[in-house]
């Protein structure tokens, strides 16, 4: 039996793990990696932009080196729960169905399933939104020597939410409950769309201070 992937597992067997046969981990906890990297690379930005010369913004890089850490904990905790629901899935296609009574509550298990299917990539969005936020609000003022590795980090952001949405995409559409579908749709579109805008604002700034 594999062993289970976390964490703590290599780089090595993380991919070797994604790019085989096993659906875990899959696009969601490669999303929730991903969005992790993005953090690494703002907090590198910002652990490079401290010092007398940059005193001035020294609260705002306080701030980011922190929400980073918040963030990439949290990227942590969505690949565990994205393997996690999956798991959870499986299982209620796995619950008998010979019975009426089996039947509702297999139907039920699955909806509840696919559900948090959903809400996993759902956080993720958010967490990739406050990491393209804090990207952003450094874009002009941070160590301009390093300013391309935190548009890799805005890049890196919005692949995740990207990613995310498309895990969310997929889910939606067993979705039987009209009202809370156009609900889930509606937030996670509203979600991407305020991360493409600051990912392509973010970009713009830091291809201009490496052009200046």
């Amino acid at each position: 039996m594999n062993q289970a992937i976390t964490w703590d597992s290599s780089i090595r067997s993380f991919l070797e793990r994604a790019g085989s046969a096993d659906p875990t981990p899959g696009g969601g906890s490669v999303a929730a990696l991903v969005a992790a990297l993005g953090a690494a690379m703002t907090s590198m930005v910002g652990n490079l932009s401290q010092g007398e010369k940059f005193a001035g913004i020294r609260e705002q890089i306080e701030l980011t080196l922190n929400e980073m850490n918040s963030l990439s904990a949290l990227c942590q905790e969505l690949l565990a729960d994205d393997i996690r629901t999956f798991g959870q899935y499986m299982e209620a296609l796995r619950l008998p169905k010979g019975t009426e009574e089996e039947q509702v509550n297999r139907r039920q298990a699955l909806r509840e399933a696919t559900y948090a299917a959903i809400e996993v990539p759902l956080r993720l969005l958010r967490v990739c939104r406050d990491g393209m936020r804090i990207a952003a609000a450094i874009a002009e003022t941070s160590n301009k020597n390093v300013i391309s590795d935190l548009g890799i980090g805005a890049i890196l952001f919005e692949a995740a939410a990207q990613s995310a949405y498309l895990t969310i995409e997929i889910n939606l559409a067993s979705v039987k409950d009209a009202e809370r579908k156009g609900e889930y749709a509606e937030r996670s579109s509203q979600l991407l769309l305020e991360i493409g805008q600051l990912k392509e604002s973010t970009v713009h700034t830091v291809r201009q201070r490496i052009a200046g």
